[in-house]
C-alpha cells in the first residue's frame, strides 16, 4: 500500500522546478503561544495598546520568526518527510507584516540543485515566498537543503 506525505527525492527538483503549499491561518492563539515559548515579549507582540497607540499596524502583528516557522512547517508536511537530510544554510528578507487573521502559503522554486561528493545526496536550493491571502509576499528565503536521492548511487566522485 502507497503512503502518502513522504518527501520529494533530489531527482524529483529539477532546477526551475515550482510549486506550492497549501495555507494556513496565523491566528491570536498562534502569536501568544510562539511569544511566550521563545521570551519575545516586545510590545509590537504583547501590547495591543501600544499598537493602538502607534497607528501605523492594522492588528495583531506576528513574529516574522513565527511566520517563517509555519513555511517551514508546511515544507516539512508536504515535500521532506524521510527525504530531508540537513538545512545548510540560508538568506531571508521579510518584505511586510503579517497579523492574526492572515493566512499564508509557501510558493517555492528550484534555483539550485546538484550532487554531493556523498553518493545518494544532493544539495537543493529554492527560493520561498511566504505569501498571504491578499498575494503578498511577505517574506522571501533561500533554504539550502541536503536530500536524499532516490537512486543511492548518484554522486560525484571524489577528486
Amino acid at each position: 500500500m502507497e503512503t502518502v506525505g513522504l518527501g520529494i527525492h533530489f531527482e524529483d527538483l529539477p532546477i526551475g522546478r515550482q510549486f506550492q503549499t497549501t495555507a494556513r491561518t496565523v491566528t491570536e492563539a498562534d502569536i501568544t503561544a510562539f511569544v511566550n515559548a521563545t521570551g519575545m515579549v516586545e510590545s509590537m507582540f504583547i501590547d495591543l495598546e501600544y499598537l493602538q497607540a502607534r497607528g501605523d499596524m492594522a492588528g495583531r502583528v506576528s513574529p516574522a520568526a513565527l511566520v517563517y516557522s509555519f513555511a517551514e512547517g508546511l515544507l516539512v508536511q508536504s515535500t521532506m518527510q524521510h527525504t530531508g537530510l540537513a538545512f545548510l544554510n540560508m538568506e531571508l528578507d521579510v518584505k511586510g507584516p503579517t497579523f492574526a487573521g492572515d493566512t499564508i502559503h509557501v510558493e517555492c522554486e528550484v534555483v539550485e540543485a546538484r550532487l554531493t561528493r556523498k553518493p545518494g545526496r544532493g544539495l537543493v536550493r529554492t527560493r520561498n515566498n511566504i505569501v498571504n491571502q491578499d498575494g503578498q509576499t511577505v517574506i522571501t528565503y533561500t533554504p539550502l537543503r541536503m536530500v536524499k536521492c532516490r537512486d543511492e548511487t548518484l554522486g560525484r566522485a571524489e577528486n
